[in-house]
Parts: structure tokens; sequence; C-alpha cells
């Protein structure tokens, strides 16, 4: 929640504003699980009609589907675009290809580990699904370049890049897809250091770009399209009581989950 007062809010860029309140984080003794939590009503988005869809699935509207959103919007994502997602099966990654594919990129390459889950990105804006499960990157890439020869679509000229995962390997694969006049934008959020040749971009003409947040005046956009069945919701959310929260951390943790955990207060 942006400050609205700043040099960053009056730049038009407040979903980076050094003052703002991040709820879990930034609000004092309400954290990340309260019941109820105060927030300045300036950005509230309002939710009018939700066309019988049950209030908990819009919970994931907020960072899940709206941080996404932010780095589409920033990336200029166009119709014919060509795209790219690294980390396609994750909690952002499932929205970044749902969103990238609505807003009109004809090719959305979706890479990640699971299997399973990639399959199912098929069903959900992704035109192609990469595993790179027991495979290394020359491997990654003559699967890649096979899909491109497939469809008639250059292997190395012009692809937006969402890397999603925020981990080493992740970044690693796309910034080896990272090509000319391509765009890599960096979504998700890791510790790990990464070598790269910086001459790269030079050579390229290329761009790398950090992308954080989003703005609340996206919120409105996103929303609709959530509840205008562009972008799916409920094959991707698991509503659960708040009593059921440690239960749900021990399946988070050991990467069983198929589906984002929702808590509804139950006490």
């Amino acid at each position: 929640m942006p400050c609205n007062k700043c040099a960053i809010c009056a730049s038009g860029r407040g979903n980076r504003c050094l003052a703002q309140k991040m709820p879990g984080n930034s609000l004092g003794m309400y954290g990340g699980f309260s019941s109820h939590i105060p927030v300045p009503a300036e950005d509230l988005c309002v939710v009018e009609d939700r066309k019988g869809m049950p209030l908990q699935w819009l919970a994931v509207v907020a960072d899940a589907i709206t941080s996404p959103y932010q780095a589409a919007i920033k990336a200029g994502v166009k119709e014919g675009d060509l795209v790219i997602i690294t980390g396609a099966t994750g909690g952002v990654g499932t929205y970044m290809t749902q969103i990238a594919s609505a807003l009109g990129a004809k090719a959305v390459v979706a890479i990640a580990r699971n299997k399973e889950k990639l399959e199912r990105s098929l069903s959900f804006g992704a035109t192609c699904a990469i595993s790179t499960q027991d495979k290394d990157m020359k491997a990654i890439t003559a699967e890649f370049r096979d899909y491109c020869k497939a469809n008639g679509l250059p292997p190395n000229i012009g692809w937006k890049i969402f890397e999603s995962t925020g981990t080493k390997i992740g970044q690693e694969i796309a910034l080896n897809f990272l090509s000319f006049v391509g765009k890599m934008m960096v979504v998700g959020y890791g510790m790990q250091k990464v070598e790269y040749m910086i001459s790269r971009l030079m050579a390229f003409d290329a761009e790398i770009e950090g992308t954080w947040g989003c703005l609340p005046k996206y919120y409105p956009e996103v929303l609709n399209m959530v509840l205008d069945g562009k972008i799916k919701v409920e094959p991707f959310v698991d509503v659960r009581p708040m009593s059921q929260i440690a239960a749900g951390f021990e399946e988070t943790h050991a990467g069983k989950l198929m589906k984002r955990i929702v808590l509804t207060p139950d006490f």
C-alpha cells in the first residue's frame, strides 16, 4: 500500500514506494494471519458484483495475480508477443501464464519441473510446456528450439521472459533464453547470486528489469479479468479453515500441494 505522498509515488512508480505498508510485515501487531487488519481507504478496490464467486477466492488477487499483471504491463505484453515463463507452475507463475495469454501473447512457453502441473498449464494459457526435471541446459534449450521450429517462431529474437521462481537455476534458464531485442523481467525473489556476462545485453540490445508488487490502480482491471473468466482462480486455490494452518504449512514445505491454500478464520 503506497503512501501516495513521496517522489516515487508522484513518478507513477508507487508500487515501489519506500514508505509503503505491507500486510503481515509492517502493520505492527496485525500480522499476516490476523482475523482483521486496518487498511487505508484511499486505494481500496471495491468488489461490487462477485458474479457468484466466493470472496475467499479473491484473496489471491492481491500479490499472486496483481504482481504478475504489473510485470506484464511493465514489459508491455501485447497481441502477438512471444513469452517464456520460468516457474510457470508456481504460485505466481500460474497466473503469469494466464495473464500473458489473456493479453494476447501468441506463444507462451511454460518452463518448470513438475510435469503434472505443467500438463495442467496447457489448459490455462501455455502453448508449450517444458519440464526441466533430469535435464541440463542443453536439453532444455533443444526442446525449446524444436517447439520454435515446429511452429515457425524465431528462437532468439524478441522473446519476453518472466523469471518467476526466484531460484538460481530458474534465473540461469531465463538468462540463457535472453537474446536479441529480448526482455527479461525478474518477478521471483531469491538470495542467491548468478553469474552473467553483462556485455551480452549490449550485443543483444536486450533488457533486464525488476518488478515489484503492483500499483493499486491496476487492481480493478485485474479483478474484472478474474470475474470475466479471463483469469481462472478456482483450479488453483484450496480454501481451508484457519485452524488447519499447521498442516497447511507442512504440506507447503513438503512440496505436496497442487493449489495455493487460502485460510479463512473459524474462531
